[in-house]
């Protein structure tokens, strides 16, 4: 089946103008502005604090034995202030940034709202509907040139520009921060006037509708206003962290909506906003083929008498995107639109262009049985030289950026599927550069050893990945992690398989390429500062659960013993714990350095 977040990007830009976001709290906690909870733990140490208690664990339960109830974001409020004027006043300091925010890159827009702006520039987002009181989307979208029509109260309804002929209409529900009129108390949520209930209505009947970072537990009329819609003729899409309170799922059921799992907000809405940018620039396929191609696959995997229809579809996807990159999309001379845009648009162009043959390959790579190999190692291979052509380099570069995602989502697969011997094969499988000069695979397309894997040059580049350690890496981890569920059905579960693909890559990288008596050597530090044989470097240096996890694994002799007779490390049990000590090194002096 296609994955919610897929259907919600093809619908975005099959209706452009159709879907509205809604927008909760959950949009701006990167921005490092409290959600309610957090302002009322807040509130509790203050009245903790007029008592003399300024020290305690755990300030809801103290709340709790204090006054025998639990604490309450609206009562704690109402408690403190008696009018909507002292709420703002309390309210004011928790988003408004000082001087020292705006240095730290606090309570400004995100990520998410920047995405979300981009939307909108595009003309695929015109209804912004939040029950934020910051002004971080208004920023967002001034940032790109837009001036929304702000509507934050009942006056501002009276004199707006009619909503069908705004560019961008941002409902603020509850009102805005520097406004007195907010409302942030439940007895103040419990309704809306009927000028705003009109217009709700007729934007919840009109609109599609995309939550995000909106719990949906304390906002009566809002919630009343979405389930008294007769209209169902765009769907409700719901993104969401964890599991949505019943609350939600109630509301989400009445709308026959669709859960999307994120991992946040930020990394969501730019997912989202390169998933649709991406089918503007390639005019993308409705995304049923896809699923019909790769359950074609399996079932032509099944059966041996089905081989020849198998090659024939794998050929025939080869040959799509063969065809693709001798257009002038993917050409390789200087952009007019300027070096970073060229780099950001043509990654896209790539990414939606293999993702049919990423996702055959992980099913070659969980279900094949080794009949597959050569297929897939020679198409492979046939994009990991780097050409020797006039262009850009960075451009040229990616012209082997297909490799990259064939090489994981292969490998990915055959680790899933326990295959370690097959994984091996792949890693050390040959490949000619341009000089002639034999290298291997792992060699000539995983991260560092790659020459498109400069995360200065490239990845840098990409939005949300400015200050990453291990940007292409997180970048090739993200853009995967969607497109395995053929075989796969936890997100957990494929950020622990992609690290141990890394960890088992650089183990191969090593295997071919160092003996066990350079390990030795590079103990003493050298003229730079180094005390390790060097090999690419991914997530695994900062995800220390995962990494502690995976080494930890292969404690278990029957699995390492399978690992080295697949022909790692040598085959040795005292080269993998000298190759894993150099590797525990290398993240260390990766990690501070």
């Amino acid at each position: 089946m296609i994955d919610a977040a897929t259907a919600l990007a093809f619908s975005l830009f099959e209706n452009k103008g159709v879907y509205a976001l809604l927008l909760g709290s959950g949009i701006s906690r990167a921005a490092q502005i409290p959600t309610g909870w957090e302002v009322t733990l807040n509130l509790i140490q203050r009245i903790a604090a007029l008592k003399g208690i300024t020290s305690e664990p755990d300030w809801a339960a103290w709340y709790l034995r204090e006054f025998s109830k639990e604490p309450n974001y609206s009562e704690v409020l109402d408690e403190l202030s008696s009018t909507a004027d002292e709420r703002r006043a309390i309210l004011h300091s928790f988003i408004n940034p000082d001087s020292e925010d705006l240095t730290a890159g606090r309570k400004v827009p995100t990520r998410a709202h920047r995405a979300a702006a981009k939307l909108v520039q595009d003309g695929f987002i015109r209804v912004i509907i939040t029950t934020n009181f910051d002004r971080l989307m208004e920023k967002a979208l001034q940032d790109v040139g837009i001036a929304p029509t702000v509507i934050k109260s009942d006056d501002d309804l009276k004199g707006a520009v009619p909503l069908i002929h705004s560019r961008c209409y941002l409902v603020k529900v509850h009102g805005d921060y520097l406004d007195t009129r907010i409302r942030n108390i439940e007895r103040e949520l419990a309704s809306y006037s009927s000028e705003l209930d009109t217009l709700l209505d007729r934007i919840f009947d009109e609109h599609g509708l995309l939550v995000c970072g909106w719990s949906g537990d304390w906002d009566i009329a809002l919630r009343s206003a979405i389930t008294r819609a007769p209209s169902r003729r765009y769907p409700l899409f719901w993104a969401t962290r964890g599991t949505p309170s019943e609350i939600a799922n109630d509301l989400i059921t009445h709308r026959d909506g669709k859960i999307i799992r994120i991992d946040d907000a930020d990394t969501f809405f730019e997912r989202l906003e390169r998933m649709v940018s991406a089918q503007t620039e390639l005019q993308r396929a409705n995304p049923q083929s896809t699923e019909i191609l790769v359950v074609s696959a399996k079932k032509y995997l099944s059966r041996s008498e089905y081989r020849i229809q198998l090659d024939e579809l794998i050929g025939d996807e080869l040959r799509k995107v063969q065809d693709a990159m001798l257009t002038p999309d993917f050409g390789v001379a200087a952009s007019n639109t300027g070096f970073n845009e060229a780099v950001v648009k043509l990654v896209a162009r790539y990414e939606v262009l293999l993702e049919p043959l990423v996702r055959i390959f992980g099913v070659l790579g969980r279900w094949g049985n080794g009949s597959e190999f050569e297929t897939t190692t020679d198409i492979i291979t046939q994009f990991a030289p780097t050409p020797q052509i006039a262009g850009m380099l960075v451009l040229i570069y990616l012209r082997t950026y297909p490799g990259v995602l064939l090489f994981y989502a292969y490998g990915l697969a055959l680790i899933k599927a326990r295959r370690y011997k097959d994984l091996f094969r792949l890693f050390q499988t040959p490949v000619l550069d341009a000089a002639a000069k034999e290298k291997n695979l792992v060699s000539t397309l995983f991260l560092g050893a790659w020459d498109g894997g400069n995360e200065e040059t490239i990845w840098k580049l990409l939005p949300g990945l400015e200050r990453r350690r291990t940007a292409l890496s997180d970048h090739l981890h993200d853009i995967l992690k969607p497109l395995v569920s053929d075989y796969l059905y936890s997100d957990h579960e494929f950020s622990a398989l992609f690290l141990e693909f890394e960890f088992l890559a650089a183990l191969a990288f090593l295997t071919l390429n160092a003996e066990e008596t350079d390990f030795k050597k590079s103990e003493t530090l050298d003229q730079w500062g180094r005390n390790f044989v060097w090999a690419p470097v991914g997530r695994i240096l900062w995800d220390h659960e995962n990494r502690n996890r995976i080494v930890k694994s292969f404690e278990n002799k029957e699995k390492l013993s399978n690992v080295l007779m697949a022909g790692f490390a040598k085959e040795s049990p005292a080269y993998f714990s000298a190759a894993v000590a150099n590797l525990s090194r290398l993240w260390e002096r990766a990690r501070w350095g």
